[in-house]
């Protein structure tokens, strides 16, 4: 299949999932999600690259329902899913977010990480272009050393991605993902207070 014929899905065939329910052990006692950048919380960036995406769904992986981190993400449009064992890992919560997604018939899950600020929606956007559910049925990002989110998968990968195990999460089936490479900056996941830029 040629790139002029690539069957790239839409974006309204997609499923959006935020992984919001990380434990942010090496961020210290405050909740890193919410942690200020440029004015707002840290983890509204990646919610609003997403809600100018237009996905057919939006959904939240979050560690409960009721914090200040799942209302925000509820009042822009996500539905929020409870991972209640986030110390499990992030694999815990991409199973959580695959399993509400699997409930759809989008074609394809789209998965965002809430502690990536600064990935663009044109980013977002190439990434759905690459994708192929035949050729490229896993697309990820990649900074030019490794695989990695956002990245989408295809459904029939969705099995796949429930069963994974501690913070691995869907790397494995990064190994033979087709790749969109974008600047390391942005990239740039958040760990420590010391990664939020005075911006």
């Amino acid at each position: 299949m040629t790139e002029g014929t690539r069957a790239m899905v839409q974006v309204a065939d997609v499923s959006a999932i935020l992984l919001a329910a990380g434990t942010s052990n090496r961020f210290g006692a405050e909740d890193k999600l919410l942690a200020p950048l440029a004015g707002e919380p840290l983890a509204l960036h990646a919610a609003r690259r997403i809600v100018e995406l237009l996905p057919k769904r939006r959904i939240a992986v979050c560690k409960d329902t009721d914090g200040a981190l799942a209302q925000l993400l509820a009042s822009n449009g996500f539905k929020i899913i409870v991972n209640p064992h986030p110390e499990h890992g992030l694999s815990q919560s991409l199973s959580c977010g695959i399993a509400e997604a699997a409930l759809g018939r989008e074609a394809a899950a789209l998965i965002c990480l809430a502690d990536m600020p600064f990935v663009s929606t044109r980013h977002l956007r190439e990434l759905l272009t690459r994708f192929d559910p035949r050729t490229a049925p896993a697309v990820a990002s990649s900074n030019g050393n490794a695989a990695m989110p956002p990245a989408l998968f295809s459904r029939a990968l969705f099995d796949k991605l429930r069963n994974g195990e501690g913070d691995r999460g869907g790397k494995a089936l990064l190994a033979d993902a087709a790749l969109v490479h974008a600047d390391p900056d942005e990239l740039l996941d958040i760990d420590r207070p010391d990664d939020l830029p005075a911006r």
